[in-house]
């Protein structure tokens, strides 16, 4: 029994261990006075190592802005950031950075809750995938999500698909987009509404795309809606 427990302890400061050492690798890319708010990890280049993507945010009182209106009593405006690091044999390396994501709260629409909320960046079978979550306390009933997705090729992360789904919380109505820049296809979803009882059939619109993209993760202002046609 000692010899087990013994084991265990020894493991588990391995991994405790290992845990720190790796995150020591990857804190020598977070700029000072700046903080990682999310993290999260897959096979991106398909080397079987653990890649990590990190959102960060800077640390900076005199971002936080006192609202007399609408919204949050404070609004934190930070800057963030988006890093994409590969794992190495030894450490990490830095592939890609977006300087372009939302901050926490918008001084022009307080009442905008954060579109980055927990889970909006994943990884799945080498796909990065980042989701921005559109809800609003007033001035509309409206959710709308977007959704990037991303595959490394050629040396850097290129837009290969985007999924829109917007919904009324007064009306039910639901409407839907989703674009393959892949094969220049885009398609709409419309007349779907949550709160019937009965099932009416969704109308789908098959459209080709009037000109193709060639976009890359460092390009995209994800505080932009994001038009394409």
């Amino acid at each position: 029994m000692r010899k087990i427990i013994m084991g265990l302890l020894s493991v588990s400061f391995t991994t405790v261990t290992f845990a720190s050492s790796d995150q020591k690798n990857y804190q020598q890319f977070i700029p000072k006075d700046w903080k990682i708010i999310e993290i999260a990890r897959g096979d991106l280049n398909h080397d079987g190592m653990e890649d990590i993507v990190l959102v960060i945010e800077e640390n900076n009182r005199k971002n936080i802005i006192h609202n007399d209106g609408f919204g949050s009593p404070n609004l934190n405006t930070n800057p963030r950031a988006l890093l994409v690091l590969f794992k190495t044999a030894q450490d990490y390396q830095l592939i890609s950075k977006n300087k372009k994501l939302p901050s926490e709260n918008d001084a022009d629409s307080p009442c905008l809750a954060d579109p980055l909320d927990d889970g909006a960046v994943t990884i799945a079978k080498g796909i990065l995938k980042i989701k921005l979550h559109y809800w609003l306390s007033c001035g509309s009933w409206y959710v709308t999500n977007n959704t990037f997705s991303f595959r490394y090729q050629n040396q850097g992360f290129k837009l290969i698909g985007f999924d829109q789904m917007s919904f009324h919380r007064a009306s039910g109505e639901e409407s839907s987009l989703s674009i393959n820049f892949s094969t220049g296809k885009m398609k709409k979803t419309t007349d779907k509404n949550e709160f019937e009882e009965s099932i009416q059939p969704a109308k789908f619109e098959w459209k080709n795309l009037k000109k193709q993209y060639d976009l890359k993760l460092e390009s995209i202002n994800f505080k932009e809606p994001p038009e394409f046609e």
